[in-house]
């Protein structure tokens, strides 16, 4: 591999003519204009970021591709689920148009999800359509949202209601690049790497309980960690790009956690992403367990792992008024997961055992949302 000695693995997305890799290993940045001269030969690119991500790591991945001989504009956005926005999609796009950047050209999401999902976006759209890669800087983008093609913006209405499918040439996974992120942002992310061992990979999750906290201290349980949740995302998208099958079982957890970040306003101070999965799974488990799917114990296995690695588990533990559970059902019925207002989960038969529920009862979602929204029920709590 161009510029990187050893220590990093390749995951494989199988896409035919589209397929790409993604690269896991430490220094990728560094190698990142050598990658990317490999396989998109002659293309100028934009960074787009955001100030935060911008300030640890623009200079070196521009550096990069300078010495790759790629002529690159950086764009940094304000960090945070709100740049997701229909204002600062405007902005990156006259940005790009004008860099005076072409069709053959790419645009590079450096950054987490916020940052990937819009320059996804915009890499999609400008010009009908640039190349695009994903150089991840936070867990839940190297594991989960720079890996299949999901691209988009928020809308008043709820999350990721504007988008498109814009697979990547090329994903970059430096995990050096993690031991820059605050630990709330890191636990986040952790949410996402559960989520695969509870969709269908019990051992994954019991490695998970026993390891977690080599996981978060970095070296090979990591990288064991990254790899193995890509080719879990990696095996789900090649059977399922577009989402019409067993790819939205990788929304466990989020049906819950979306109508939740629509409640608090995408505000990150009071919940991020990977914080609305986290209590989305425990939810999810739980529902699983009030419709006799699932043990109760099981739920409780759930709630026990990750909350002990400090994640939230109840709506309790979210800062600030939650709307009723009326108005979380409405913000529920929103969410992209429904088709012609039916409302679909991700449920449970147990660890490893998650699979697609339709025409799930809105009185039973309902029911639940008031048994588990009540102010006075303690988290974890016998319901």
């Amino acid at each position: 591999m161009a510029g990187v000695e050893g220590g990093v693995e390749t995951v494989r997305v199988e896409l035919g003519a589209r397929g790409y890799d993604i690269l896991i290993g430490e220094g990728l940045i560094g190698a990142a204009g050598a990658e990317i001269a490999a396989r998109l030969p002659g293309a100028r690119a934009a960074i787009i970021t955001d100030d935060n991500v911008a300030a640890h790591h623009a200079p070196a991945l521009a550096a990069s591709l300078e010495a790759a001989g790629i002529d690159a504009t950086t764009i940094a956005v304000r960090p945070g689920e709100k740049a997701k926005s229909f204002p600062v999609l405007e902005e990156v796009v006259d940005a790009v148009l004008a860099a005076r950047l072409e069709r053959g050209d790419a645009v590079i999401a450096l950054g987490g999800g916020v940052v990937g999902d819009l320059a996804g976006f915009v890499s999609g759209i400008v010009r009908r359509g640039m190349k695009f890669v994903q150089v991840p800087t936070s867990l839940l983008a190297q594991v989960d949202s720079s890996v299949g093609g999901k691209t988009g913006i928020n809308s008043a209405r709820g999350k990721n209601l504007v988008g498109l499918f814009q697979q990547p040439a090329l994903v970059l996974a430096d995990t050096a690049a993690l031991d820059t992120l605050p630990a709330r942002e890191f636990r986040a992310g952790y949410a996402e790497v559960a989520k695969y061992g509870l969709i269908d990979r019990p051992d994954f999750f019991a490695w998970l309980e026993a390891n977690w906290r080599a996981v978060f201290s970095g070296g090979p349980a990591r990288s064991h960690a990254i790899a193995e949740s890509c080719r879990a995302k990696a095996a789900v998208v090649a059977r399922d790009e577009y989402e019409a099958g067993d790819r939205a079982l990788l929304n466990l957890g989020h049906t819950f956690g979306h109508a939740l970040e629509a409640a608090t306003g995408y505000d990150s101070a009071r919940l991020v992403h990977g914080e609305g999965v986290a209590v989305g799974m425990a939810l999810a488990h739980r529902f699983s367990a009030r419709l006799n799917l699932a043990s109760p114990d099981e739920a409780a296995r759930v709630e026990a792992h990750l909350a002990a690695v400090g994640l939230p588990v109840s709506t309790a533990q979210i800062p600030g008024a939650l709307p009723g559970p009326e108005r979380m059902l409405d913000y529920i019925a929103q969410d992209k997961k429904v088709s012609r207002g039916a409302l679909t989960f991700i449920l449970t038969r147990g660890i490893g055992r998650a699979f697609i529920a339709k025409d799930v009862a809105p009185a039973e979602v309902l029911a639940f949302l008031q048994s588990v929204m009540e102010p006075t029920m303690e988290p974890g709590a016998a319901r």
